[in-house]
């Protein structure tokens, strides 16, 4: 046993899990309706490695044994098998999206054990002000005065979809803001693209954040085709960062996983998670945290899933974060670079002690 193995999980990233029956194959791929075998990757071998024994099953069974079995033992028996077996003390989830019925975080907490807490999408709070504020003064302090009761233990953004991630270092001023919001105001029930505006939002966001003691965590690197890759390299947010009060936590971040490690090197108040990266990269997570762990300070990474619609991302992510810790601290030990008091320390914090500290759990 590993030192990882028994460290009680804070998941601060996540989405819940379909409340009936889906099919597997449309959500292993960031590709939707994707032609590949979605079994013939990374990530498909590791559900058929990782999961099929949770769910009664030898290792490596076949896809379509698997898929038969997962059927009949249907979604909820699955989805608390999986859950349970993640070993997550708490769950922070992103209601921002909603691609079809799905647990809220009590009811993921419910199946998995733990406690649920929200992630609230700073995008979807500006565009449900927008449905009813009456003029581009009411939207901009509508907007405000949501973000300062929104029921939210972080906040989080999708700038890198809907612009990039290059925004300005200083808050677009209230004039600026208030003529980008008028045509987007009249337009009535469009996503928030406008550059200046999501500008403004972000800085709000920031700025109510750090009131609150939140932190705000921001999509970065690899996602669907809505997005430009180049546009979500988190060096782009540099003039940001030098200036945002806040806690931020970078997702993802692959391919970028160095430049979001040398950001948390040189920002004390920036920290990475590798979430989706990890079940989707599967045997190769210990040498893609490595990279992450050669530059960014131990106390600034913190461990997520990014598991949606499927239990099986949530597993896969508790899974191989603790093999991939295991697998450093294992060959540090090996080479007497750390003590095993460090391997533990490093471990504890990774899996959940730094998002605790940070959210003050």
């Amino acid at each position: 046993m590993g030192v990882a193995d028994v460290v009680p999980l804070v998941d601060q990233h996540c989405h819940g899990v379909a409340t009936g029956e889906v099919d597997p194959r449309e959500w292993l791929s960031e590709a939707k309706n994707a032609r590949r075998h979605p079994f013939r990757s990374l990530l498909g071998l590791s559900v058929r490695r990782w999961c099929a024994p949770v769910l009664g099953m030898p290792a490596l069974a076949p896809a379509e044994e698997y898929l038969w079995r997962r059927a009949e033992l249907g979604w909820h028996e699955v989805s608390k098998r999986l859950l349970t077996a993640a070993g997550v003390r708490h769950w922070f989830v992103d209601t921002g999206y909603v691609p079809g019925p799905v647990t809220s975080p009590a009811g993921l907490a419910e199946l998995g054990g733990g406690t649920g807490h929200e992630v609230v999408r700073i995008e979807a709070v500006a565009e449900a002000v927008q449905k009813s504020a009456p003029t581009p003064e009411a939207l901009l302090d509508k907007i405000t005065a949501a973000l300062h009761v929104a029921p939210a233990i972080a906040f989080k953004s999708i700038v890198a979809y809907r612009y990039g991630l290059a925004l300005p270092a200083e808050q677009p001023d209230r004039a600026e803001a208030l003529r980008a919001a008028a045509p987007w105001l009249r337009a009535k029930d469009t996503i928030l693209t406008d550059p200046v505006l999501l500008a403004w939002l972000v800085h709000e966001a920031a700025r109510v954040g750090a009131e609150r003691g939140l932190p705000l965590q921001f999509h970065t690197g690899f996602g669907d085709a809505d997005l430009r890759l180049s546009s979500t390299d988190p060096v782009l947010l540099t003039d940001f960062l030098r200036v945002a009060r806040c806690q931020v936590v970078l997702l993802h971040c692959y391919p970028f996983h160095r430049n979001a490690a040398y950001l948390s090197h040189v920002f004390d108040n920036v920290h990475v998670d590798l979430g989706l990266t990890i079940p989707f990269v599967g045997v190769r997570s210990a040498a893609v945290l490595a990279e992450v762990l050669e530059l960014a300070p131990f106390d600034s990474v913190l461990y997520s899933s990014d598991g949606n619609v499927l239990p099986e991302l949530h597993y896969l992510g508790a899974a191989l974060w603790r093999r991939a810790v295991n697998t450093l601290t294992d060959s540090w030990l090996a080479e007497e670079a750390l003590t095993t008091a460090d391997a533990e320390r490093l471990a504890y914090g990774i899996l959940g002690g730094n998002a605790a500290r940070l959210h003050r759990l």
